[in-house]
């Protein structure tokens, strides 16, 4: 049995989950509301303020969509409820973001500024000039977004300059030895 798909998805107060036939799973929140559809060789069931996820057979089909399903549906779960948050820190001479409505302009030294448009159900925050945070109710949906923004200037192991998550570690590297002649 899977030790992550075994465990039941605790609801909390205020959520509401309704599983709809197909193995459609819709949850409700303070935040707002998702909707996914799952594999209909799996059972997906709420006994109380639980849903619990199993599995027909033993498959290896079956093994791996089972912790995963238990997976995204607490991520739905949580979501709703608590929301979830990415925190991008730029490092560099010059390096600055700026939030105007919807738009998010990132000055990375470029000969242009870089502009963004939140996505739908994202929103991004500017506290610092160099500090960007994402938010949203879907995790896969937050962590794409970071990922598009920290592509634009990933960190460079000689300096550490670009745009890291806050808490990431850049592997930093000597630079090149003098050459004695």
């Amino acid at each position: 049995m899977s030790r992550i798909g075994r465990l039941p998805v605790a609801i909390p107060a205020g959520v509401d989950v309704k599983i709809a036939a197909g193995n459609e799973v819709t949850v409700k929140g303070p935040k707002g509301e998702l909707t996914e559809k799952y594999a209909e060789q799996l059972t997906i069931e709420q006994k109380d303020d639980t849903i619990i996820v199993s599995r027909p057979n033993d498959s290896k089909e079956n093994r791996s969509l089972h912790g995963l399903t238990r997976t995204l549906i607490n991520n739905m779960v949580v979501g709703v409820s608590a929301g979830y948050e990415k925190k991008l820190i730029m490092t560099g001479v010059g390096y600055k973001a700026d939030k105007k409505g919807k738009t998010l302009t990132l000055s990375l030294g470029y000969s242009h500024p870089v502009v963004m448009e939140d996505p739908d159900g994202i929103t991004t925050e500017v506290p610092a000039a160099t500090e960007v945070i994402v938010r949203g109710i879907d995790k896969s949906l937050v962590g794409n977004y970071a990922a598009v923004i920290r592509a634009w200037r990933a960190p460079e192991p000689y300096k550490g300059k670009g745009i890291r998550y806050d808490g990431e570690k850049i592997r930093r590297k000597e630079g090149k030895a003098g050459v004695k002649g």
